[in-house]
């Protein structure tokens, strides 16, 4: 029986080693930043941690245990590139946790333990400028001095960034994340990005190409095939062409490549008597075959787009004045990535043109509708108006509209507009890229693409049996 006249672990005496522990922290310690993890979704069989968030960062008084700097591993080189193994360890008063952060997080939704520092929570060490993930709380060293401990000593990893939202509002800790992760870009339209494209046609009097007929659409087309007509009479003009593949059939896609829908004429050539022969070659496809019709009066024989206009999220429609008496010509357009009229092609050169008529280009959506305004905040939430996509600003470029942003939840679509949550910025997307092209080790999409390419997903067992 221990004597009864020495009181061992009296409360007076804990009370006073523990202030002298606060006392010594504070002297020699650093300060760090306790960050805790919410817990958002996790997988219900193994408590696997689907995803977390670290919204919140708590100043405290540490002692780095790690006098001869960083231990671990250290920096690797492998094949896979440079990795850093340091580990850290820190150690913190239990009284200042439990009266000064344990009061403000433990009525926090999705904070499975605040009554002690946790596995998985992170801290900020501003002597690095890094984040350490805590890996092991040992909280009974030293072992029950006066019948009780007073500190908790953090065992910690550096952090490894696995697309988890970091938001705690300090400047220093948020801008540790700014340039990693997979990170889309979405290019924008500004108010001044958005104008009407022009273009004027030139008529033919007599023996152009006005229609081409497709008449076997072949197999396994991977890329545009070359269209050829034969040459036109001395003094003529000889028509070109361009093919468009479709993978809408059955056995398309992949591999198997597609077949060609349609031929729309680049020139349709002039001078022609009899009706050129069709040519189609390359592309890696075989069995297509198209025949071409001439007229013997007037028809469009090009179209010249004079000035490209900006800001269009799709092809706009190209309208051609009709005849006098006659078939109206009819063509489409194409788009560059950046929204600019590229081409104006004739997919039909129509009948009865005795000079050239008009070519009207539809105007892109008005400026009203397209006008950026505002500006994106690093790491706020902006949200799709149309697919309710959302995700995390890293970078706003005002001068090229480049957004970059991660944590992608859907798919964000051209031509929907995208407003910041708390900067209130709102423009209208022009263009998305969804392979990361701003992590220069972001190799993962160029991984998948080739991946794809040797195994088609689109079977219902790419392994074998069906």
């Amino acid at each position: 029986m221990l004597n009864s006249y020495f009181l061992n672990g009296a409360k007076g005496e804990q009370n006073l080693l523990q202030s002298l522990v606060n006392e010594q922290l504070r002297m020699y310690g650093v300060e760090v930043y306790y960050i805790p993890r919410k817990y958002i979704t996790t997988n219900t069989v193994i408590r696997e941690v689907i995803e977390s968030k670290f919204d919140s960062a708590y100043p405290i008084e540490a002692y780095v245990d790690s006098y001869e700097g960083y231990g671990g591993q250290g920096t690797l080189l492998s094949k896979f590139g440079i990795e850093d193994k340091d580990d850290l360890t820190l150690i913190i008063s239990k009284e200042r946790y439990e009266d000064y952060i344990t009061p403000l997080i433990k009525n926090v939704p999705n904070i499975e333990l605040a009554e002690r520092p946790k596995e998985g929570d992170i801290i900020f060490f501003p002597l690095g400028d890094r984040l350490f993930e805590i890996k092991f709380v040992e909280h009974e060293q030293p072992f029950y001095q006066l019948k009780k401990t007073y500190v908790y000593e953090l065992r910690c990893e550096l952090f490894r960034y696995e697309d988890e939202v970091l938001d705690t509002g300090v400047e220093e800790i948020d801008e540790q994340i700014e340039q990693i992760g997979h990170i889309q870009t979405l290019t924008l339209l500004g108010s001044t990005d958005v104008s009407g494209a022009a273009a004027t046609a030139t008529v033919c009097p007599s023996g152009s190409v006005n229609k081409i007929y497709i008449k076997d659409m072949g197999n396994a087309y991977k890329s545009q095939p070359v269209i050829g007509f034969s040459s036109a009479p001395a003094g003529g003009t000889t028509a070109s062409g361009i093919a468009s593949i479709t993978y809408d059939y059955i056995g398309c896609g992949g591999e198997k490549g597609g077949k060609i829908e349609t031929i729309n004429l680049i020139n349709a050539g002039c001078g022609y008597t009899v009706e050129p022969a069709i040519s189609i070659t390359g592309g890696g496809g075989l069995g297509a075959g198209a025949t071409a019709g001439i007229t013997t009066s007037g028809s469009i024989q090009f179209v010249t787009v004079t000035d490209g206009g900006s800001g269009y999220i799709s092809p706009p429609t190209v309208t051609i004045a009709a005849p006098a008496s006659g078939e109206r010509a009819t063509g489409i357009s194409t788009l560059s990535a950046t929204g600019i009229v590229t081409a104006v092609y004739v997919t039909y050169g129509g009948i009865g043109y005795t000079s050239a008529p008009s070519v009207t280009i539809t105007a892109p959506a008005a400026d009203s509708a397209n006008a950026g305004t505002g500006s994106y905040i690093f790491n706020e939430v902006i949200t799709g108006q149309t697919s309710g996509t959302t995700a995390r600003v890293k970078e706003w470029d005002a001068t090229t509209n480049k957004l970059e942003i991660s944590i992608v939840d859907g798919s964000f679509s051209k031509g929907e507009r995208v407003v910041g949550e708390d900067s209130g910025a709102s423009f209208v997307i022009s263009s998305v890229q969804e392979f990361d092209e701003v992590t220069a080790f972001a190799d993962n999409d160029t991984i998948e693409t080739e991946a794809d390419a040797i195994i088609d997903f689109t079977e219902t067992n790419p392994w074998g049996m069906p």
